[in-house]
Formats: structure tokens, C-alpha cells, sequence
């Protein structure tokens, strides 16, 4: 099988953040579709008098910008090599850390490996690209790629070659996977007053057939969403 790149971002992950949802996704891409995608957004930028290192990211999305970006999800769907994977937390008042012995970190571990373990055992020779959210990154990089290995059975890193920091102003496809993990967050928080945003979902809503409310039947490709949902055992 060809190798993958799969790039990773977030909705948040702040310990202390109290908001009920967050979201984690893997937006995975072949490594030899990379540039050509990429350069297809740079054309969809300059199509709307964008510059060329304007960052498309959930927060700026707003009404009079919302041809842009409904035409970056057009281009999702329509490119084959283009899938994603979203892992939802609806409620994170829920956890009992304590209870299980675990540290935060320690659970968010487990949330990585639960959204990456279907995308990396898919193909050999992938390489997982992060958006740097703070000064602990590099430390956590180190850890999760330690706990993916090992929880994938992958001592040979036929799977996972590595994992790496990035800024996500400088990596299109970090971008859109914040878009699409923007779109999920939005659903599960039950927010509604963006209209440019609510396009969006109901952009996505309509090329995937889903109302992104649910987990999605386990194989799924293209945009295959998970809900996790907190039990005595796992919490």
C-alpha cells in the first residue's frame, strides 16, 4: 500500500476547559497527493481574492467568507485520496480520572489511539503530522507515539514511521482537518448563531448523508465519525 499522511488537530485540549465537547481528527491524504492537493487550495485562495497564506480555520469562518470555504469542502468530497476521521467527546464533565488511576494526558492518549488505530492499521508507512498547541507538544509527541506503537503492536514501525509538530498556518491540510473538526465541535455544542458556520454543517450534512450527530458504521471512509461515550469501565 502507498504511504499516508494524516494530519491531526483538535477543537481544544485544555484541562481546565470546561466546555461540554471536544473533538480530535485525522484528515489522511496519500503522501503523493500531498503537493497536488495543497495547490489546489492554493487555486480556490486566489479564485477568491485570497492571499496565498491566508489560513482557512474554523474560528474565521463567517457569512461573508463562506463561498471559500464551502468550496475547501467541495473539494474534500471530491478528491478519492481525501478521508477523515472524527473522535467526539460530548461531555467531558463526565470523566473520573481519578477513578481509573489516569491522568488527563493519560486519557487524551487514549483518545488519540482510539481515533488513529482504524486509520494507521489501513496502510503501511504512515507519518502523523500535529498542530502545536502549546509548550508541552513536544513532550506529549514523544509519549503518544510511544503509546501508539505499543497499543498497535507496531514495534517495527510498519505503521507509524513517526509523528511531528507542525504550525498549521504553514500546512493546508492541518487546516482543513480543523475545518471539519470545527464543524463537529459546532454540531455537538449546539451552537447556531453563525450563519456562515451552519452552512458549512449543512454543507457537510449534504455530500456525506449524515447528520453528524452519531457514529457512522464501523468501515466507513470517507467521513467516518465516532461518538464516544463514557461508561463505568472507560471513563
Amino acid at each position: 500500500m502507498s504511504q499516508m499522511h494524516v494530519f491531526c488537530d483538535e477543537s481544544c485540549h485544555l484541562e481546565n476547559d470546561h466546555q461540554s465537547a471536544m473533538v480530535l481528527g485525522a484528515l489522511s491524504c496519500g503522501a503523493d497527493d500531498v503537493r497536488a492537493v495543497a495547490l489546489q487550495i492554493r487555486a480556490i485562495k486566489r479564485r477568491h481574492n485570497l492571499d496565498d497564506n491566508f489560513e482557512i480555520k474554523w474560528a474565521k469562518v463567517a457569512p461573508r467568507k463562506v463561498a471559500f470555504y464551502l468550496e475547501i469542502i467541495d473539494l474534500f468530497f471530491s478528491r478519492d485520496g481525501l478521508s477523515f476521521r472524527g473522535l467526539v467527546v460530548p461531555n467531558k464533565a463526565v470523566l473520573r480520572h481519578d477513578d481509573f488511576a489516569q491522568t488527563h494526558d493519560h486519557w487524551y492518549y487514549k483518545m488519540y489511539y482510539l481515533l488513529l488505530r482504524s486509520v494507521l492499521k489501513a496502510s503501511l508507512g504512515n507519518r502523523v503530522f500535529l498542530d502545536i498547541k502549546d509548550t508541552k507538544g513536544a513532550a506529549r509527541v514523544i509519549q503518544l507515539e510511544s503509546f501508539l506503537r505499543s497499543h498497535l503492536h507496531d514495534d517495527r514501525a510498519e505503521h507509524l514511521l513517526g509523528m511531528q509538530l507542525v504550525h498549521s498556518k504553514e500546512v493546508a491540510l492541518v487546516q482543513v482537518a480543523d475545518l471539519l473538526i470545527g464543524s463537529l465541535a459546532y454540531v455537538h455544542r449546539d451552537l447556531k448563531g453563525n450563519g456562515g458556520k451552519l452552512a458549512v454543517v449543512e454543507r457537510i450534512r449534504s455530500h456525506s448523508g449524515l447528520t453528524l450527530k452519531w457514529s457512522t458504521a464501523p468501515g466507513r471512509r470517507k467521513f467516518d465519525v465516532f461518538v464516544w461515550e463514557a461508561n463505568k469501565g472507560d471513563a
